[in-house]
């Protein structure tokens, strides 16, 4: 047991004993001192590691741990509340999520989990019958991977429990979108509907498409769904944030978000309703967003629990919709490369662009085309800005083999998401063969060369708790 050890970093206890304890266990919450009692406590502190039975907390914050008997001679009066032998830990931060799409998800259709057709649209047909007044029938979660049929559900598929009113179903990944009959008219879909650059439209032998739009083509349909309400976002935003303290969730870094997003969290932050620290990445470099690029970041602040610190930049899609952009065709899919969003001249610009205004560069790149057009990129703005911001690859998740050590080279940092190599062991090898998977969810060898990572989980494209991603690393 470590007698007594000074911290400046929270700890957070976990689970229930969150709620239990620390919502209801204290008569007086806003009491200048609490100790709590009887606990299995766990820490680092500059890499040392700590056990404790007993908390101090002053004004809110830990100023102490150790054991009770120290605590007590050391503050006296301060307020007592049993800890019941739960587990403590710090407070846990996850690297690369997407905040509302969480809060989303837990308002609308969600078809996490679902493995078959059958049980998706039951899923659907209920959600449908149970809003009977809703516009659009929006959801997300669905992985034909994980369905008995193993392949892309169609229009007709959803035209039989829904085809009053259009339906908007994302892919588990985002990357992708199931659509019905109603929905494909809305949009003006057909067969004469090119590709558009980054996208591409599933299509039937005879040319029409079958439902399912992939990464830019989303838009096609997306652009109609009508826009959420402010108590809507705000509504989204409040449940996300319940659902990441309950599983010990204390910070945030929230993968693009929008200037309207972004205006709700400086709401939520002068109200002191912003119960998770939140750094922001602004979503895109566009001609709505370079305007707000130029203004420079926010920087996180004493009184603040919201920075705006990077921009997230896409330059390709995932590869359960075959959207990642690879060197050499899918295994399971000849002729097919995936999607380059941009091409080089493009991706160098977009970084340059983040990067000449202060900000982080945050790349999202699955394929290794895509990681390597990045490492490209992100090259440039380095040797032009070199003082810059240590820079992230989002996800890095199919790396050629020897483009690996750049990532050192250039001092990036690997933002990845271990729960993605559970979630594709089913059929990332038939993807992409056993050759490339030497370059795949790499973060061994990441660390091994010294490579710092970013663990994240991407929730809602996967759960939220995060010791599913403890799990999957180690």
């Amino acid at each position: 047991m470590v007698r007594l050890k000074s911290l400046t970093q929270s700890l957070l206890l976990t689970g229930l004993f969150l709620a239990g304890v620390l919502l209801t266990g204290c008569t007086s919450p806003k009491a200048d001192t609490v100790r709590v009692d009887s606990i299995q406590g766990y820490t680092l502190n500059n890499g040392e590691w700590i056990t404790f039975e007993s908390i101090l907390f002053e004004n809110g914050k830990v100023i102490a741990v150790g054991i009770s008997e120290d605590l007590e001679s050391r503050e006296p009066e301060a307020e007592v509340v049993d800890g019941g032998g739960h587990v403590m830990l710090p407070g846990l931060i996850d690297a690369h999520a997407h905040v509302v799409g969480l809060g989303q998800l837990l308002t609308q259709v969600d078809l996490t989990g679902s493995t078959s057709l059958d049980e998706a649209l039951e899923r659907v047909e209920d959600y449908a019958t149970s809003n009977p007044d809703l516009p659009w029938i929006v959801g997300r979660g669905w992985n034909q991977e994980l369905w008995q049929e193993n392949t892309f559900p169609t229009a007709l598929d959803l035209d039989q429990v829904v085809e009053d009113r259009p339906v908007f179903l994302s892919r588990i990944d985002g990357h992708a979108a199931w659509v019905n009959s109603v929905a494909l008219t809305i949009g003006d879909v057909t067969r004469e509907t090119q590709d558009p650059v980054g996208g591409r439209v599933i299509r039937d032998e005879e040319g029409d498409p079958t439902g399912i739009l992939v990464d830019a083509a989303e838009t096609y349909v997306a652009r109609f769904i009508p826009q959420e309400s402010q108590e809507q976002l705000e509504e989204a935003i409040e449940r996300a944030l319940q659902e990441m303290l309950s599983l010990g969730i204390t910070g945030v870094h929230d993968a693009g978000v929008s200037k309207g997003v972004w205006d709700m969290y400086q709401q939520f932050d002068r109200r002191d309703e912003l119960t998770v620290h939140i750094n922001a990445m602004i979503g895109g470099v566009t001609e709505q967003t370079r305007p707000w690029i130029e203004q420079g970041p926010v920087m996180p602040k004493a009184s603040s629990r919201l920075s705006l610190t990077g921009v997230k930049i896409y330059s390709d899609g995932a590869l359960g919709s075959r959207g990642a952009a690879m060197l050499e065709p899918y295994n399971d899919e000849p002729g097919n490369k995936g999607l380059l969003f941009y091409n080089q001249k493009e991706m160098d610009y977009q970084v340059l662009t983040a990067v000449s205004n202060g900000f982080q560069a945050n790349v999202h790149a699955i394929g290794d085309a895509a990681n390597r057009q990045v490492l490209d990129a992100l090259g440039k703005a380095i040797q032009a800005y070199p003082e810059s911001e240590r820079h992230r690859v989002e996800h890095a998740q199919v790396v050629a083999v020897e483009d690996i050590p750049r990532f050192t080279e250039l001092g990036l940092i690997a933002s990845m998401q271990p729960t993605h190599a559970t979630s594709d062991k089913n059929m990332a090898q038939d993807r992409i063969g056993e050759e490339r998977l030497e370059g795949a969810y790499a973060w061994r060898t990441f660390i091994d060369q010294g490579t710092l990572i970013a663990a994240g989980s991407d929730f809602p494209v996967e759960p939220v708790n995060p010791f599913f991603g403890i799990h999957a690393a180690v």
